[in-house]
This record gives structure tokens, C-alpha cells and sequence, in this order.
């Protein structure tokens, strides 16, 4: 399929199941500009571009190439079909709860947080994260669970989902448990859990300022929520060393 029709399968989505495109980057968390870019009719929207969008919507690597119907029209769809055919019959009362599980859909306004992608690109380096449990792919929620659970944040667009790893953080968290990233927060202004990387490797640890013992100037100290993994120092001008974001809350499962 051409740029032509990804840009009016985008534009319907936009039209369809979030009313509009101020909504839609409300809802998603992508810039007005990009999201002109790839609407209008004077930048292309390539193949590359549309994958990965419709990755960033949970849609299907090739939803924008075909004519397939939006969540919003999917959903009502599905209601329609767990209606059954219309006849004068008189129902069941248990008949009206029928449609309990059929998918919500999209409200204008509301927000969909994405899972952190570790694959790198645009600049960024891969980061390995051991021992995941798998993923959370993302949250849909509304603007008043975001303003009632995370009153402080650097941007709704530098949101993301990191789903808990490895051991060394039990007691803030399991494995397996959601994160919540601000993205926009990369440098170590004061202690806190931080997500960063050394190389390619990830990691989730405490991040405390300590003055060097022989100089003017301090290491970051990562200390581990588990005793059993001791604290290590890095030195914050490490090439290899960078903060992708600040844990501002987790939860933390319990199996009954």
C-alpha cells in the first residue's frame, strides 16, 4: 500500500476512535508534530514509520495497510454480535450482563502508557533487561487516575511501563511487577530508584550521590532493595553509563 492510504487509515483511526487529532496526542503521548507529519499530505508516511505506530497502538504490524477495523469499531462490532439476532421474544434478565466481557473502547481524553522499548534506535542503545518475567505491553487509563496516583510527573509523553526484573529488588518489587517510568528524568538529582543501563545491560536500583574520598567531586552508589546483592559505585562520567529514567511508583504483587 502507498503513503496515501496509511494516511487515511491513520486519519480515520484518529476520526473513529479518539473524535480528534488534539485527543489522539493526548491519548498517545506523540508529539502534535508527528503526528502532522504523518497525517498530512506533505511529509511521507512510510512502511517503516507505520509499523512502527501501529506497534506504539498495540494494532497489528500491517494495520495500516489494511482495511481492518479500528478497537473502537471492533469493539462495538463485538457488542453488536454478542446481541444476537433481534427478535420479540422476552429475554432472561442475566441476558443484559452478556456483553461483560467485550473490550472497552477508547475514550477521548484517555491515555495509553506503552511498555519502555529495550530495542533501541533514533540514537538510543539496546538495553538487555535478564531474567524478565515477561511484559506489559502498556495501560489505557484516564487523565484522573493519572492525576490521583502520579501527581508529578515531566510529561504524560515520557511515561512509560517497565515491568519488574530479577531479584535484586524484591522488597520494593517482584518480578513481574509494573513500574512506572518518567523517561524524562536522566539525571541523578537526589536519591530515588532509577532505570539505567551500563552497556547494554539494565538494571533497577537505588541511586545515591556520595562524595568521592579523595576529591571534590561524588559516585553514584547503586544499592540493591534485597541484602543479598551488595551496593556498587559507578562513576557518573562512565561513557557507558546512563539513566534512561525515574521510578516514580511500582506495585508490588502478592500470589493468595
Amino acid at each position: 500500500m502507498n503513503d496515501a492510504h496509511r494516511k487515511a487509515r491513520l486519519n480515520h483511526l484518529i476520526a473513529a476512535d479518539y473524535g480528534r487529532p488534539a485527543d489522539f496526542v493526548l491519548a498517545t503521548g506523540i508529539s502534535k508534530a508527528r503526528v502532522s507529519q504523518m497525517a498530512g499530505p506533505d511529509e511521507p508516511f512510510g512502511e517503516a514509520a507505520a509499523r512502527n505506530l501501529a506497534r506504539k497502538l498495540d494494532l497489528d504490524d500491517d494495520w495500516f495497510n489494511l482495511q481492518s477495523p479500528t478497537p473502537k469499531e471492533a469493539a462495538a462490532q463485538l457488542f453488536k454480535e454478542s446481541q444476537g439476532p433481534a427478535d420479540h421474544h422476552v429475554h432472561e434478565p442475566q441476558a443484559a450482563y452478556s456483553t461483560s466481557n467485550a473490550p472497552a473502547p477508547h475514550k477521548a481524553g484517555d491515555l495509553i502508557i506503552h511498555q519502555f522499548d529495550t530495542g533501541g534506535g533514533m540514537g538510543r542503545a539496546r538495553v538487555l533487561l535478564s531474567e524478565q518475567p515477561g511484559v506489559i505491553k502498556s495501560w489505557h487509563v484516564d487523565r484522573a487516575w493519572l492525576q490521583h496516583n502520579v501527581p508529578s510527573h515531566s510529561g504524560v509523553q515520557n511515561l512509560a511501563i517497565v515491568t519488574g526484573f530479577g531479584p535484586s529488588m524484591i522488597g520494593m518489587y517482584n518480578p513481574g511487577d509494573p513500574l512506572l517510568v518518567d523517561m524524562g528524568c536522566n539525571v541523578v538529582t537526589h536519591d530515588a530508584p532509577y532505570f539505567f543501563r551500563i552497556g547494554e545491560e539494565g538494571y533497577i536500583k537505588l541511586l545515591q550521590r556520595v562524595p568521592e574520598f579523595d576529591g571534590p567531586g561524588h559516585v553514584i552508589r547503586a544499592i540493591s532493595k534485597n541484602p543479598d546483592y551488595p551496593p556498587f559505585d559507578i562513576n557518573p562520567k562512565n561513557p557507558h553509563f546512563e539513566v534512561l529514567g525515574k521510578v516514580l511508583t511500582c506495585w508490588r504483587s502478592e500470589h493468595y
